[in-house]
């Protein structure tokens, strides 16, 4: 048995597939203790994994941007707004992110340490020693892997500079461009996806691996609405939604898509992802079409396997559970990096990326449209569900950090 540290961003989209990663190597004997937000203590512990919060200063709560972070809203997005992130949601974390680390292997002398790729503070751990003398440190790409330093160079100089002074303040000199030094300081970079969903690069470190998509963890208990079995009743069903982070505006794409179906003959079930997001539509539109469904909640491994398109802002968790089903996609994301993999949604031939966080009505319908009408996309989608399946992200983790003796 091997003591494994987790550490993952405080943000549900960088904690999910951590702690899917954790239950694994607990089911495997493993002892596993996770260092994250204060929030998913309940659900880590409900893994069978020890529970360690972030520090005040590194903690926040994704639900409440706003309020955690009320000068993000200041940046449009795009460039401006991604600076922002940098600086401030990922690097002023660090020191406290680092602290907690080294004191939680003083006591718990794990052989390795996995982190989302985001989680900055980690990098300091393979920076400051060679490997033998430390645990072992995997990075997991929750997100695209960030081009080379000639993308949005803007960003670039300012994020560096601010992050150079972080690192600095914790006595590491950071080695070269902050973005390529995610991929290049792990010991192990595990991407969660397929080389048929990434841009052919020869850019990539040697330690750089394509692993495939986490498995859904299981889905809990469910108490289908009224309106499921109208889900199999021969119409295309267009599901829609802004996934759990960038959600708090749902007229951002969730009510353009209910309008721009209202006249069509699909079935639109709308996925707000928020507490009270079904009645917060409705309130909005004032008339929801007869053609809508509204939900809070619905695990998307129940309600994929019934859905012929998706329209998404981008999430990389997202992204890839419709993939996981031949499901192809329509994605209209500006923030964080949902450009990013809206490009590779086009470029993979999966669906159609519509270059704007806030698409008007017409131009989601003719999207949709486009997707149900030709075959392409979800012949794609299905050859990208095929390449999946020669992949185990689990397996190979378990592989990097606990060995077979």
């Amino acid at each position: 048995m091997s003591k494994i540290l987790v550490a993952a961003t405080p943000v549900h989209g960088h904690v999910a597939p951590l702690l899917t990663i954790a239950a694994d190597l607990v089911r495997r004997g493993h002892e596993v203790t996770v260092l994250t937000g204060a929030r998913f203590k309940d659900r880590t512990e409900a893994v069978g994994a020890f529970f360690t919060a972030l520090p005040e200063e590194a903690d926040y709560d994704e639900r409440y941007m706003d309020q955690e972070f009320p000068e993000r809203n200041l940046f449009s997005p795009g460039p401006a707004q991604l600076g922002f992130d940098v600086k401030h949601i990922f690097g002023d974390p660090i020191p406290a992110q680092y602290a907690a680390l080294r004191s939680l292997l003083a006591d718990f002398p794990a052989t390795a340490v996995i982190t989302d790729n985001l989680f900055v503070g980690a990098l300091p751990l393979s920076m400051a020693s060679e490997p033998g003398t430390r645990p072992i440190s995997v990075a997991v790409g929750i997100s695209p892997p960030f081009p080379a330093t000639g993308w949005m160079p803007e960003l670039h100089e300012d994020a560096q500079q601010y992050m150079e002074k972080v690192f600095e303040s914790i006595g590491v000199t950071l080695p070269g461009f902050v973005l390529t030094s995610l991929m290049t300081a792990p010991d192990h970079f595990l991407q969660l996806t397929v080389p048929g969903f990434e841009f052919p690069r020869d850019d990539l470190p040697s330690s750089f691996r394509f692993v495939g998509p986490l498995p859904s963890p299981p889905v809990g208990p469910f108490e289908r609405p009224s309106w499921w079995k109208e889900l199999s009743d021969g119409r295309p069903v267009v599901v829609t939604t802004q996934g759990t982070f960038a959600n708090v505006n749902l007229e951002e794409l969730v009510i353009p898509t209910v309008r721009a179906l209202a006249d069509s003959d699909a079935l639109v079930v709308a996925a707000t992802a928020r507490p009270s997001g079904a009645e917060e539509v409705r309130a909005i539109m004032g008339n929801v079409p007869d053609n809508a469904r509204l939900a809070d909640f619905i695990p998307f491994d129940l309600l994929l396997p019934h859905a012929d398109v998706l329209v998404t802002n981008g999430g990389y968790g997202g992204v890839h559970a419709a993939l996981r089903h031949a499901v192809p996609l329509v994605v209209a994301g500006a923030t964080e990096d949902k450009p990013l993999i809206a490009a590779r949604v086009e470029w993979s031939g999966t669906g159609v990326d519509l270059g704007t966080g806030q698409p008007d009505a017409a131009a989601v319908r003719t999207a949709v449209d486009a997707v149900l009408s030709t075959p392409s996309y979800r012949t794609r989608a299905r050859e990208l569900r095929e390449e999946f399946t020669r992949f185990d992200a689990l397996e190979s983790i378990s592989e990097l950090v606990a060995p077979p003796s």
